[in-house]
């Protein structure tokens, strides 16, 4: 029975790469720069760790109007700050700037929210504005969750927004293997070895029955207000083919983002919406216009200014064809 089971894990383990969004694309040179148009002008430029521009810029300094809000995005797994640029773009046709997280997404994810934090920190204390809002996607909103957590203050005068969007929160479902102690034991340690080999550190934090999950922690006071995004993702298709779906977008359950602790938090307002789970941050082939549709509603993004409609179309049009 031992090489059976071996095999099962392995390929259990193996699910686990499903939990993430596509790997980001080659590096365009022309997509390393965001328009600051509509951005009032820097008055600061500041080297944080982990923080940069929403780009694949190998430049990560990051210049910005110390006297306005900023709008931090972590991404997922395989993913990179670049993946967001999109969605910077958009933001900053409305006038707002932002800044991106990077991480080894290998890592644990308490430490990824450790750094996440001390970036935070950093930020708030270098600019004038203290108002920071914190987007994280999938593997990045548990970061982003967690980061904001009450063990530690993030800048003493800071004030936060804190949005999710098809975060895991109770734990990564293909995963359960993993989690299991009596499997571990059983298998002399090969279940564990295997799942550190495929996704490296933080195996142990994304099963449902680790700490992480199971004790998320309360938002720190700091924190004004939690919007949780939760995507219906069964039957969504990330890539058609001759009339099928050669690859689905259907990563995370409704129940797999769902956490009884994370959802019974006074300050959180859930959300949930039909989407993809690419499909809803965007990515080459559609726009995501859900996503603005339920930022811009709930104040995150600011509203498109009157006779702007068709620019906003157009620039959609062109960052969702040519990313």
């Amino acid at each position: 029975m031992r090489r059976p089971a071996v095999t099962l894990i392995s390929i259990a383990a193996l699910l686990l790469l499903g939990g993430c969004s596509s790997p980001p694309p080659k590096v365009d040179p022309a997509l390393q720069f965001i328009d600051q148009t509509q951005l009032p002008p820097a008055d600061v430029s500041l080297a944080i760790p982990g923080l940069g521009p929403c780009t694949d810029n190998p430049d990560r300094t990051l210049r910005l109007a110390s006297g306005e809000p900023v709008t931090v995005l972590v991404h997922g797994c395989f993913s990179s700050s670049g993946r967001f640029r999109a969605l910077a773009q958009v933001l900053a046709f409305h006038g707002q700037q932002t800044a991106c997280f990077t991480y080894n997404d290998r890592d644990k994810l308490a430490l990824s929210a450790g750094l996440l934090k001390a970036s935070l920190d950093q930020l708030a204390q270098k600019t004038q504005n203290k108002h920071i809002a914190l987007i994280g996607h999938s593997q990045g909103a548990l970061i982003a969750r967690k980061a904001m957590v009450d063990d530690e203050k993030v800048g003493r005068a800071a004030k936060l927004r804190l949005v999710t969007v098809s975060g895991p929160f109770a734990g990564i479902a293909a995963a359960k293997t993993c989690g299991n102690p009596v499997l571990r034991t059983l298998s002399l340690g090969i279940v564990g070895a295997i799942c550190q080999a495929v996704t490296g550190d933080k195996w142990s934090d994304i099963t449902d029955a680790s700490p992480f999950i199971q004790v998320p922690g309360k938002l720190d006071g700091q924190v004004q207000d939690y919007l949780k995004i939760v995507t219906n993702e069964s039957g969504s298709c990330r890539r058609a083919n001759k009339g099928g779906c050669a690859e689905s977008d259907d990563i995370f359950s409704v129940a797999e983002q769902r956490n009884r602790v994370v959802d019974s938090d006074p300050l959180v307002k859930i959300i949930e919406v039909k989407a993809g789970h690419v499909e809803i941050v965007g990515d080459t082939r559609v726009a995501p216009a859900k996503l603005i549709g339920i930022l811009q509603e709930n104040g995150i993004i600011r509203p498109t200014a009157p006779g702007r409609t068709d620019k906003l179309g157009q620039l959609l049009t062109t960052l969702y064809e040519s990313d």
